[in-house]
């Protein structure tokens, strides 16, 4: 149910645009690539993302079990 929760919810949560840095150092970096390195170099891009999905995702999980805890010690303790 929580998983579903985060899915739903995935449409409201605003990606972060790529910062100046990440532009500075990445354009003239894959522009130095051949077409071959370009393929593998955004397939390294696209793990670094989906790992940051899944930390994300195991990140709300962990959150939403943590606030039911509290409510519970704090329906307890009336």
């Amino acid at each position: 149910m929580i998983d579903a929760m985060y899915n739903y919810r995935q449409g409201e949560i605003h990606s972060a645009e790529f910062s100046d840095e990440f532009n500075a150092l990445c354009i003239p970096f894959e522009d130095s690539l051949s077409e071959e390195q370009i393929g593998v170099f955004h397939k390294i891009l696209d793990c670094v993302s989906e790992t940051a999905a899944a930390e994300m995702r195991a990140a709300y999980r962990i959150g939403f079990k943590d606030g039911v805890a509290f409510m519970r010690e704090v329906q307890e303790e009336r």
